[in-house]
Formats: C-alpha cells, sequence, structure tokens
C-alpha cells in the first residue's frame, strides 16, 4: 500500500514472464486516496477509483478485436471514443508501440486518471486524453486521420434504468451523451478512407447497431458475440466497421466464450489474454 492509494501486487503462474517495455513507475503519479494502480498488460498498469468505474472484459475484447482487425497493417494513428479511465486506449498503445493514440472523455475525473496512467506508463510522448464530448467535432478537429478509430458506448438509453450512485459509473452505463448511434457517425468523420471502427455493443442489440452504421455510412464488416459462460446467452458483441464500399455481408465470427460450464477460463479466452500481454 502507498501513503495514499493501494498498489495491487501481481497475480502471476510461476515462471511467467510479463512481455513488452517496464514502464518508468513514477511513484508520484501513482494511486492517491481512494484508488488502485492494477496491472493490466505486460508491466503496465492503471489506476482506478475502487468506488467507481473499473475496467472490465468489454474493454479486453473490444481492443483485442481491433488488435487483431489491424494486425496486417499496424495503425499508425489510433482514437479511443469515451476512453474513460484509459484501458482500450491504453491496450493498445501496448499493443502497438509505434502508434500514436489519443483518447477523448467527458468525465474529469476519469480524464484525470487516464493521463496520470498513461504518464506512469511513460507513453506520454506518444498518447493523450483530450477532456469533451466525443459529439463535438471541435475536441477532435483531425477528421480523416485515425486508422483505428474504438470505442466502448453506454449501452442504456437514459430513462430506462436508475443511475449508479458510484463515481463515474452512470454515464459509464448510460447515455448520457449519444449511443452508439453518435459513436458511429464521430468514427466516420475521424477514420481515415481504409480505415477501421472496432466498438461494442449490448447481444440484444444487433438491429440498432446496424442502423446506426448504416445511418452514419459504415457497414459492418466482421462481428462476434462474447459469451459469459458456457450455456448462457451472450452478453455483448463486437463489431468491426468501414466506410461503405466493397463490403458484403458481414462475417459472423464464433462466440468467444470467455468460462467453460465449470467456470474456468477456456482455451480461447486465455489465449486472447496471452496476446494483449496478461497471464493466463
Amino acid at each position: 500500500m502507498s501513503a495514499l492509494g493501494i498498489v495491487r501486487a501481481a497475480r502471476r503462474p510461476p515462471g511467467w514472464i510479463a512481455p513488452g517495455p517496464r514502464p518508468p513507475g513514477v511513484p508520484a503519479l501513482g494511486p492517491r486516496l481512494g484508488e488502485d494502480l492494477c496491472y493490466l498488460a505486460g508491466e503496465w498498469r492503471i489506476l482506478q477509483r475502487i468506488d467507481g468505474h473499473r475496467w472490465s472484459l468489454d474493454d479486453l475484447v473490444t481492443a483485442s478485436f481491433a488488435a487483431h482487425e489491424t494486425a496486417a497493417e499496424p495503425p499508425r494513428a489510433i482514437v479511443d471514443l469515451g476512453c474513460g479511465i484509459g484501458t482500450v486506449l491504453l491496450l493498445l498503445a501496448w499493443r502497438f508501440p509505434d502508434a500514436r493514440c489519443l483518447g477523448v472523455e467527458a468525465q474529469a475525473v476519469s480524464v484525470d486518471l487516464a493521463r496520470r496512467s498513461i504518464a506512469w506508463n511513460g507513453a506520454g510522448e506518444r498518447c493523450e486524453v483530450r477532456a469533451g464530448d466525443l459529439r463535438d467535432a471541435a475536441v477532435i478537429p483531425e477528421e480523416r486521420a485515425f486508422d483505428l478509430v474504438t470505442g466502448t458506448p453506454p449501452y442504456l438509453p437514459r430513462g430506462t434504468a436508475t443511475p449508479s450512485r458510484r463515481v463515474q459509473c452512470g454515464p459509464c452505463h448510460l447515455e448520457y451523451r449519444g449511443g452508439i448511434e453518435a459513436y458511429c457517425l464521430a468514427a466516420e468523420r475521424l477514420l481515415t478512407p481504409a480505415g477501421r471502427f472496432v466498438v461494442c455493443q449490448a447481444a440484444a442489440q444487433p438491429d440498432r447497431v446496424s442502423r446506426a452504421a448504416a445511418a452514419a455510412g459504415l457497414a459492418i464488416e466482421r462481428t462476434r458475440d462474447v459469451v459469459p459462460r458456457d450455456g448462457k446467452a451472450p452478453l455483448f458483441s463486437v463489431y468491426a466497421m468501414r466506410r461503405l464500399g466493397d463490403v458484403s455481408a458481414p462475417v459472423v465470427e464464433p462466440p468467444l466464450v470467455v468460462r467453460d460450464a465449470a467456470g474456468r477460463r477456456t482455451d480461447a479466452f486465455r489465449a486472447l489474454r496471452a496476446d494483449m500481454g496478461m497471464p493466463p
């Protein structure tokens, strides 16, 4: 434990060596009161509020899906819309060490956490988080500049659920500043001609995603459902989109099952974790 916050210990199997570079880990940028510092990818770590929004499965799967979509031609410029505490941004910055990465986030507490995590990991020269609304073009004026755009939008329209009282969590679950429609419109404006937009959405809303993509001038190229446990219904889906053009019917990949019926991580999910610098 630090003087104020909690520094979490690594949980790693014997003999496992974290891939990637070691971050500088500046103590002055570490956790403050009510925060913890947790391992993310390789030796990189992320700051989170103990009582607030924390990185989750949809962040990890979205970053992994984006990495595989662009692996053949690694992106040079990445923007994560509504980046929150910076999870997807950091995962992709770790995965693509030559890419310049930008995040936009409206909640001040999340902006601060993301910026300090970037600095703690020594990525400040190529990573940036801007405070603002992703729907405001003035926040990201660089049109047609990003090879990869990502997003993990909230799933619930305002008025359909009671907002959480926990720090940050209300806007992370409810569409205070737009949902999938706003994310698609922003992505279309920012993508290079051959760029990809990777986004997740509740599994029960495929028709809404299709309408949002079409309205923004995007086509769904690939999609995959994510099943939390064998035998359960899909929890969310990830989508890869590009501008309308030569895209035919979307490729539907087999579902990613995270845990088997006994609750053990599946081989597919262990492989995904390993690819993103996490212990199996």
